[in-house]
């Protein structure tokens, strides 16, 4: 069986910059190509790159959200684009805008099924939300990494709030070794 560290896919990289100036959407989302411009809808611009796929929010302050990358250096590339076309409509945009990455949101699996009673009895229920009628997984939050995962009877698990890959690692070691001190994992 694969350490649970090798099951890690990462499903969506959520990052943000800013270009330091205001915008008029209107005008802008008239002259660039593939703009989505519904103000009633979206306080921003929608604007979607292809290679690599990803979906950015342009809002009037000059705050550029992108979400839907599969990696960091996605995320990079396509808000990269969506600067690029901004230039090219004549904005000035700082060389190399600061991108901070807000959310990786990964799953992995832990090869057998979990007992999710026994476990959030044996966690305690200080960092923990366990209502199974409510949803089918437990919800654990660790403190360090400040994250957030998602455990289910099957034994695959979400992670979210991670900010790096590293966050993801240590997040999936910490849980995998509380639960096999438990006694939950083999």
């Amino acid at each position: 069986m694969d350490p649970p560290t090798d099951t890690i896919q990462i499903q969506n990289v959520v990052g943000s910059t800013a270009i330091g100036q205001e915008l008029e959407l209107k005008r802008v989302a008239v002259d660039l190509p593939r703009a989505d411009y519904a103000p009633e809808r979206s306080p921003g611009i929608i604007y979607r790159t292809e290679a690599p796929a990803a979906t950015s929010l342009i809002f009037r302050s000059g705050k550029i959200v992108t979400a839907g990358a599969q990696s960091e250096d996605a995320l990079h590339a396509s808000l990269a684009q969506v600067v690029d076309a901004l230039r090219e409509l004549g904005i000035t945009v700082p060389e190399t805008p600061d991108v901070t990455v807000q959310n990786i949101v990964s799953n992995a699996d832990l090869g057998q099924p979990l007992h999710l009673n026994a476990i959030a009895i044996g966690l305690g229920l200080e960092n923990l939300e366990y209502e199974p009628e409510q949803f089918p997984g437990l919800v654990y939050r660790l403190d360090d990494p400040q994250v957030v995962l998602l455990l289910f009877g099957s034994g695959k698990l979400i992670i979210t709030g991670a900010q790096t890959r590293n966050d993801i690692d240590q997040a999936l070691d910490t849980v995998t070794k509380r639960l096999t001190e438990l006694g939950m994992l083999e």
